[in-house]
Order: structure tokens, then sequence, then C-alpha cells
């Protein structure tokens, strides 16, 4: 795969805290002490929790400070204000495990991203209850683990899934039309690190064929949610959602096509950014620095 950025050049701090005057220029004053030049800074007070967030891309002028070192060192500033915080080399692919059942759009368009290099992520293995896409996976030289699911083995599968994850050091799990509910422990084990899609239909238009539910009722708009998995189903933290415009003309295959393609613009946005480390939880919402 083509290189995202040259390793060890650019760096990105992300961090949450309480908020308090003069954050902004502590964090400034210590990368400076390291020689580090910012490229991007934003910075958010939300009023509403309380809660300061922030995201920082940098690169260095003269040596540069392993990753590290850098962050054992930024590791008593975030001691001194409470600090949840991530130091990453944006070089450095976020290990990705994607989860498939039939509708393969969303996998189609997440390895092609992969393969052009414009997702900064890995992905050792994909994961479904078919066995469909095995060849897709087979050429792009990804592992393909098909783990059927049924009432009798959700609870083995799951088991087999969380083993996987943990072997292959996962970051991210990516629901790419994975047509399976997780069950609260697996979703609670997931928390923060695994991005579901669908259509944004809900509530209206639930159940079996709901393009075909739409179309009989005339919608003019139709759109995708991609969200983080929680305990309630479709109901997580949204990271990014959009729309299409449609009218009398369209099917209901048509509905279908055109909410694919919006399907798979969500979600790859919703990953990408999540890889690049700019999506923060924030209570049932969240914050995305673009």
């Amino acid at each position: 795969m083509p290189p995202f950025r040259e390793p060890g050049r650019e760096y990105v701090l992300t961090l949450s805290c309480e908020d308090s005057p003069g954050l902004v220029y502590e964090i400034a004053a210590f990368l400076r002490q390291f020689g580090a030049n910012i490229m991007s800074s934003q910075q958010l007070d939300d009023r509403r929790t309380g809660r300061f967030f922030m995201r920082v891309q940098f690169d260095f002028v003269g040596a540069v400070t392993p990753v590290d070192e850098l962050a054992a060192a930024f590791g008593e500033v975030a001691e001194r204000n409470s600090m949840a915080f991530d130091l990453v080399d944006t070089a450095t692919p976020t290990r990705t495990l994607i989860m498939v059942s039939k509708f393969g759009h969303c996998l189609n368009d997440l390895l092609y991203r992969y393969r052009i290099g414009t997702l900064n992520i890995e992905i050792p293995v994909i994961v479904s209850n078919h066995p469909d896409y095995a060849s897709l996976a087979e050429s792009y030289g990804i592992e393909y683990r098909h783990i059927p699911v049924s009432s009798d083995t959700k609870a083995a599968a799951e088991a087999e899934l969380l083993g996987l994850i943990t072997a292959h050091d996962i970051e991210l799990v990516v629901l790419a039309r994975y047509m399976q509910v997780l069950s609260p422990e697996t979703s609670h084990a997931l928390s923060g690190r695994a991005i579901n899609i669908h259509h944004s239909f809900l509530p209206s238009f639930k159940g079996a064929k709901p393009y075909h539910q739409a179309h009989d009722r005339g919608v003019k708009l139709i759109g995708a949610t991609a969200h983080y998995v929680n305990d309630d189903l479709d109901e997580g933290p949204i990271i990014e959602q959009d729309v299409v415009r449609v009218d009398h003309d369209f099917g209901p295959e048509d509905l279908v096509a055109a909410g694919r393609d919006v399907e798979t613009q969500v979600l790859s946005r919703a990953v990408q950014w999540h890889s690049e480390r700019r999506v923060f939880p924030n209570d049932n919402r969240t914050v995305v620095f673009r």
C-alpha cells in the first residue's frame, strides 16, 4: 500500500479534560520546548459539559523527539490537568478489522481506499457470517474469517471475534453492513472503537426492505448515519451523516442504489476521521475536528 505519510516526521496530539484557563498556552509552550512546529490546532470548550477538547498536528524544526519519549514527557502536563491524551505518529496506520454480511458495497469502497492509500488504516482480517467475500479478501491478501452466527452459536462467535481482535492488536472495528446485532457485552468491550453504518430511515422504516417502504411513502431525502456502537441498537454517538435528494422518478431499486452510494461515503469519512484522531466522544455525542 502507498505510504500515508513519512514516518517520524509528523505527530498528532489529542486530549480532553475539564476546561480551565491557560490550557492552549501550556500545550503550545510544552511543544515549543521540543522544537515542535504546530501545523494545525483545533480546540473546543464545550460550555454544556465543561469539557475541553484539542487536536494538534505538528512536525519538528531540527531533531525529532521519539513519540514514546515525547508522550512520557507530556504525561506530567496531563497529570497536572487530569487530561486523557493520545500521541501518535501520523504515519502509523490504525489496525482495523472489517465485518460484513451479504451487502459488499461498503467493504469494496473501504478496500479500494485502503489500496490507494487514502485511508491510514491496516486491515489484517475481515470477518463475516457468510462466505461470500472470501475471494475479494484474498485478492487484497487479507485473511478472511467466516464465523457463522445463530442463536445457538452467537456467544461462541463473539468470543472468536474478540479473540481475533486481541490476536491482531485491532484498534478499530468497522461494521460495513454487518447484519448481526452485537451483544451488550461485546458492544461494551468495543466501546469507542467500533463504527457502524446504516440508512437514516430509522425509526420510521424498520425491518425488511426499508427502501421499498420509503418508496411507498414517497420520501424525498435518503441518507446514512455512521456512529459508534453501544448497547442501544443504532443509537450510539453519531460521527457523520449525509443525505441525497430523490424524486418521483426513483423506483425502489434506484433508492437502494442511491442509498448504497451515500452509505459508502459516510462510512469512509467516519473511518478516516477516527483513524486521523479527529473524533472525540462527548457524552452521547461526538466532537469531530474535520
